[in-house]
């Protein structure tokens, strides 16, 4: 059987073609450099929480009296955190820290209800106990929500003795790669 000319010539560039998409470079994925890094927004998000919190506060704690922070939890898990929970919660205490509070390391407690990969988890039940025997003037608590492409946060400051809430603030956070994977998820 014979090909024409153009049948040919059609043919050829065909497999040409198959040929060069197999040589062709293949995309990689951009090494994150320090300055990308300086620039991510997730840090600053929730320093600026923490200076919301601090800001309705400021006239009903005293800064010489301890503060305790339980990691932030899924609110439709409230024993579940996240790797973006814990961390949430590490940079709002040391904001209140780096702005004088006091603030005591529960990862050093040991009889703080503690799930190996979840952080300390403070029930409702065990924050009186503990704020009484650190003598806390009170506790930041909070819950996140994943949505489809933000997670939602809500932060507060209660009193332990009255459940009294003394400051609270709400915020988003993009759902980009890092916040994703922070999160365990594909989502």
């Amino acid at each position: 059987m014979r090909l024409s000319a153009n049948t040919a010539t059609v043919a050829a560039l065909a497999c040409l073609t198959l040929i060069g998409a197999g040589c062709a470079p293949t995309a990689t994925k951009k090494e994150p450099t320090f300055d990308a890094a300086a620039q991510n927004a997730f840090i600053p998000a929730n320093q600026q929480a923490a200076t919301t919190l601090l800001a309705q506060v400021k006239a009903s704690l005293i800064p010489n009296q301890p503060l305790i922070v339980a990691t932030i939890v899924d609110i439709n898990m409230l024993e579940k955190s996240s790797t973006m929970g814990r961390l949430v919660s590490e940079q709002i205490s040391g904001a209140f820290s780096r702005a004088g509070y006091q603030m005591i390391e529960m990862k050093f407690r040991e009889n703080v209800y503690m799930k190996r990969s979840e952080g300390e988890l403070l029930l409702t039940r065990e924050i009186n106990e503990v704020a009484k025997l650190h003598n806390a003037q009170a506790v930041i608590v909070g819950t996140y929500a994943v949505a489809s492409d933000v997670a939602f946060i809500n932060l507060k400051v209660v009193q332990p003795n009255s459940n009294l809430v003394l400051a609270a603030h709400d915020y988003a956070l993009p759902l980009d790669s890092n916040v994703r994977a922070m999160l365990g998820s594909a989502r």
